[in-house]
C-alpha cells in the first residue's frame, strides 16, 4: 500500500486536500472505505478514475494523508503561536490539544479511523501513523535529545496521546473540558514518574549505607 503525499510544488496539492476532506466528512457514514471514496468524487464532481490517480492506495492511502497532512498543520500552529516559550510540559499539552481540537475532525470519522487501523493487517501503518505524529509533536516542542531519551520521549507521549484521543471520542462535556482535564492528569502522572526516574539516576549506592549509619 503506498501512502499519497503533497510536496509543496503539487500541482494537485489542493485537489487532493479538497477530495481528502470530502472523504473524511463521508467516512462518518461509510467509514473510509470505497464507497465514502466514490461518494465524495461524485460530490465533487471528479472524471471517472482521478480518486484512483490521487490516492492510488485506496481508503488507507486517504486516511494516511489525512493524518500526516494534520501533523503538519499542526506544527504550523504550535509554531504560530510560540509555544516555545512555554515550559516543557506545556508545550506537549497544547500539542495534544492542538492536534485534537483542530486537526482529528469529526469525531465519528475519527472512530471509524481507529476502527479500520485496529485491524490487524493494518498494524504497521496504524504504528507508522502513530509515530509520526508523536514525533511531530516532540519537533514542534524544540526537542532536541538523540541519545535514549528519543525513544523513551516518544513511547511515553505515545500512551498519554492514544489514551487522551480514546478519552475524547466519547467526551460529552462542553467545550471538551472533560477530556483537557484528562490530559493534564495525564501530563502529571508522567512528570511524577520523570522526577522518580531522575532521583533514582542521581542515586549512588553508598547513599543507602551512609544513610544508615548516620542512623
Amino acid at each position: 500500500m503506498s501512502e499519497a503525499k503533497s510536496p509543496p510544488d503539487d500541482p494537485d496539492t489542493a485537489l487532493r486536500d479538497r477530495l481528502a476532506d470530502a472523504v473524511g466528512n463521508e467516512a462518518a457514514f461509510d467509514g473510509w472505505s470505497w464507497t465514502s471514496i466514490r461518494a465524495a468524487t461524485r460530490m465533487l464532481d471528479l472524471p471517472a478514475g482521478e480518486a484512483e490517480r490521487l490516492f492510488p492506495g485506496g481508503p488507507l492511502d486517504v486516511l494516511a494523508y489525512v493524518s500526516e497532512r494534520a501533523d503538519r498543520r499542526m506544527v504550523a500552529d504550535l509554531e504560530t503561536e510560540g509555544v516555545l516559550d512555554l515550559k516543557i510540559r506545556d508545550r506537549i499539552r497544547e500539542a495534544v490539544r492542538i492536534r485534537l481540537e483542530r486537526h482529528v475532525g469529526n469525531r465519528e470519522a475519527a472512530r471509524r479511523a481507529l476502527a479500520l487501523l485496529a485491524l490487524p493487517f493494518n498494524g504497521p501503518l496504524a504504528l507508522r501513523l502513530l509515530y509520526r505524529t508523536i514525533d511531530a509533536m516532540w519537533y514542534a516542542a524544540g526537542d532536541t535529545s538523540t541519545d535514549f531519551n528519543f525513544y523513551t520521549k516518544r513511547v511515553t507521549l505515545a500512551a498519554v496521546y492514544s489514551s487522551t484521543l480514546l478519552y475524547w471520542l466519547n467526551d460529552r462535556s462542553p467545550g471538551s473540558e472533560a477530556t483537557w482535564d484528562f490530559l493534564e492528569r495525564r501530563i502529571d502522572n508522567v512528570m511524577q514518574i520523570e522526577k522518580l526516574k531522575a532521583r533514582a539516576r542521581s542515586w549512588r549506592p553508598g547513599d543507602r549505607v551512609r544513610t544508615v549509619a548516620r542512623r
